[in-house]
């Protein structure tokens, strides 16, 4: 029998889900987490340059969090635009699904739109009349587990201050407590990947090696390939860095540059090999994103963590702390 999905489980109290981001992005927690001696720190996210050796590189992801969430004319159906196929067809989320079956009817901006195809894990393609841009006038959207809608402050703080690269329908939220100021100062580089709406994505299958990640596309520039293969310990900010890292193709050894797509699924006991250190915020239960952070520091380590987490109140999610395994 494979790994288990009840094995990354914890019990989270609700009011440790971080509704809104800190007033100063770099005032986040970080949990720091010594694999080798298996030692728990409690410090701050300002202090992160005090860990970072002269042998390591960052690698943060620059995707912008584009206005994908859109209400039809009358308002009766929410969409989440996820990929455009051609100028009339797109690829999205809607709720509810009910309504949106094979060839149902929709309006946007005037337009009228039809659902040619459902995919397996529910999303639509909707062929519309005419070209439409469905950012004009969208939402930034939020996770599902914050419970709100988006106002003006999520505008600016769930996006990262280096989001250059627009597509992603998630924010890479590692990144989200970095200023200008802490970046400059230390040694990085950026890749691309466009998070798409299945990091909210549950696992089904109780067998974990029977989900079935899906697709994110990825972009390495020559400049970003250069700097990793000359880094002697990346620090990768994020997991959707690391999915980069780990997905990219190879030469002799050596990364290259590259536009893809990857749905590499990591989970204990994957073996890593490219990242040597790990930045990312508290994730949650039975979710694709524990079981990378548990196959890169220990399923008992980071339960412990977690643990010691929820004892000592952090914040968790996408507004909330970070963990600092080295």
């Amino acid at each position: 029998m494979g790994e288990q999905l009840r094995d990354y489980d914890f019990e989270l109290p609700e009011e440790l889900i971080a509704k809104r981001p800190l007033p100063r992005r770099e005032d986040a927690r970080m949990m720091v987490i010594d694999r080798a001696g298996e030692t728990i720190e409690h410090r701050r996210f300002a202090e992160l340059p005090t860990f970072v050796r002269p042998e390591d590189l960052l690698v943060l992801n620059d995707t912008r969090v584009v206005p994908a969430r859109r209400f039809s004319d009358d308002g009766a159906i929410e969409f989440l635009f996820l990929e455009q196929i051609d100028p009339e067809r797109w690829k999205c989320l809607v709720k509810p699904g009910r309504k949106m079956r094979r060839g149902a009817r929709v309006v946007l901006d005037g337009t009228s739109g039809e659902v040619e195809t459902i995919y397996p894990q529910g999303e639509r393609l909707i062929r519309f009349a005419e070209a439409i841009d469905p950012y004009r006038t969208g939402e930034i959207p939020l996770p599902p587990y914050l419970g709100r809608a988006t106002d003006e402050e999520d505008l600016t703080r769930y996006q990262t201050v280096f989001a250059k690269a627009p597509g992603a329908v998630a924010a890479p939220t590692a990144g989200l407590h970095f200023t200008p100021e802490i970046l400059a100062g230390l040694p990085h580089t950026f890749v691309t990947l466009h998070v798409g709406a299945g990091t909210f994505r549950p696992v089904q299958s109780e067998t974990i090696e029977e989900h079935r990640m899906h697709a994110e596309r990825f972009a390495i520039s020559e400049e970003a390939a250069s700097a990793i293969n000359a880094a002697k310990s990346l620090l990768a900010v994020g997991t959707t860095s690391v999915r980069v890292l780990e997905a990219a193709e190879r030469r002799d050894g050596k990364l290259y540059a590259q536009d893809g797509s990857t749905d590499i699924f990591i989970y204990p006991p994957y073996r890593f090999l490219a990242v040597d250190r790990l930045l990312t915020n508290f994730h949650l239960p039975r979710s694709t994103l524990l079981l990378l952070v548990s196959a890169f520091a220990g399923r008992e380590l980071i339960l412990r963590a977690y643990a010691e987490a929820v004892r000592e109140r952090y914040r968790f999610y996408s507004y909330g702390d970070c963990m600092l395994i080295l």
